[in-house]
């Protein structure tokens, strides 16, 4: 469960776009600092996490209605792309915090919204309970929410990879009722039988604390649910957020890993002794390792690029969303995500190729980046919107509204 003093904390509301991004660069500098030894020793981000918290970027998407900055797709992940090149596991933390501000926006009633926003602005963290193990595929979610003759309801099931959940304040909680529809339940963290389990052993991205969420006869009021499956009924961008925030961690890893490949080279690495035989003397003067940090820096800067497209497109599909605009930002969307998952791989692997064998130390932990890398893009296969991209191109086939493109 999150630190209580975060509950007594004021939060800063971000004013706008353009603090939001001035705040995460500043966060981001800071988060980096330490972000190798809190990997190594995997020390949970607590205290980063408070601060992010009271720094008031959580609430960045509130409504300007509900008092918030209400900022777009392109700003949201700009902050996630500078957090992530700074620290993955923390920027991972909250982005399933602002899927599920994200559904509030969309189908929490007025009281709902109300109090939950209110709850966000005030630096209270979302975490997330809902992929299951064991079920048939990744949608065939079993925990159940029970009807009592008050008008609550009982929540029963186990949750895993549960990101954000230990530090979280409320936990919102895939679960069908009994119509089998799917519902969201958002739950206190200290709710009697809601029980998290810090089990995550995951190769990569490892203080995100991605573990098991146990739910045994929660009782939710009524008031605290909400009707989820109404989200893909018509046309929606659930999916494409969730996948544009992931694709932003993405580039951030491979920005990252390609700073640091960088800095190692001009500062750590030995010249190859035939470069030197060339009248090459330094690592940064020989003209293979030049030619392959320029062919990487390139694939950086596309990653990028096409983020920003797609974020573009999501803002603009907000502005005026029909199914025409809603594929328009999944297929957008898409193509960023396949390219920042293969260049993070990429580069966090070139690292090594480009900075020598001191870098495979295992004390200088700049494996991190590959494993983080390798283990975020494991999230969904990228084989799948290629396969999507590639009917919306020959036959203008849409693509599906189940939420993970």
């Amino acid at each position: 469960m999150a630190d209580d003093t975060a509950r007594g904390a004021p939060a800063h509301v971000i004013a706008d776009e353009a603090e939001a991004l001035a705040v995460a660069a500043e966060l981001a500098d800071a988060f980096r600092v330490g972000a190798a030894d809190r990997d190594a020793g995997r020390v949970l981000p607590r205290a980063e996490l408070d601060r992010l918290s009271a720094s008031g970027l959580l609430a960045m998407t509130v409504p300007s209605a509900h008092g918030g900055a209400d900022v777009g797709a392109r700003t949201l992940a700009e902050v996630f792309r500078l957090l992530a090149a700074a620290d993955p596991s923390l920027a991972q933390i909250p982005q399933s915090h602002f899927v599920y501000v994200n559904v509030l926006r969309r189908q929490g009633g007025e009281a709902q919204r109300k109090f939950f926003f209110a709850e966000v602005l005030a630096g209270r963290r979302l975490g997330n309970a809902q992929s299951e193990k064991g079920t048939a595929h990744v949608q065939d979610i079993r925990a159940r929410l029970t009807p009592r003759p008050d008008g609550s309801y009982l929540l029963t099931g186990e949750k895993h990879y549960s990101t954000g959940a230990l530090f979280a304040h409320w936990i919102p909680v895939l679960a069908r009722a009994g119509d089998d529809a799917l519902h969201v339940a958002y739950v206190p963290a200290d709710a009697p039988g809601l029980t998290v389990v810090d089990d995550w052993d995951g190769m990569g991205q490892r203080t995100t604390a991605s573990g098991t969420v146990h739910l045994v006869d929660v009782v939710v009021d009524a008031d605290r649910i909400v009707p989820h499956h109404l989200t893909f009924q018509g046309p929606q961008l659930h999916g494409a957020v969730a996948q544009l925030l992931h694709a932003a961690i993405d580039a951030g890893i491979a920005a990252g890993a390609l700073a640091e490949a960088a800095a190692f080279v001009r500062t750590r690495s030995r010249p190859w002794f035939e470069a030197v035989g060339e009248g090459y003397a330094t690592p940064a003067d020989d003209p293979l390792l030049v030619q392959r940090f320029g062919e990487l820096a390139i694939q950086v800067r596309a990653s990028e690029a096409l983020l920003t497209a797609a974020a573009d497109a999501v803002d603009r599909a907000a502005g005026r969303l029909t199914d025409d605009t809603a594929a328009s930002a999944s297929i957008a969307v898409a193509a960023a995500k396949v390219h920042a998952a293969r260049t993070a791989v990429e580069t966090g692997s070139a690292l090594f190729e480009l900075a020598g064998t001191r870098s495979a130390l295992d004390g200088l932990n700049l494996h991190r980046h590959w494993r983080d890398a390798r283990t975020h893009t494991l999230h969904d296969p990228v084989r799948w919107k290629v396969q999507h991209i590639g009917r919306h191109v020959l036959s203008g086939t849409r693509p599906p509204r189940h939420g993970l493109l």
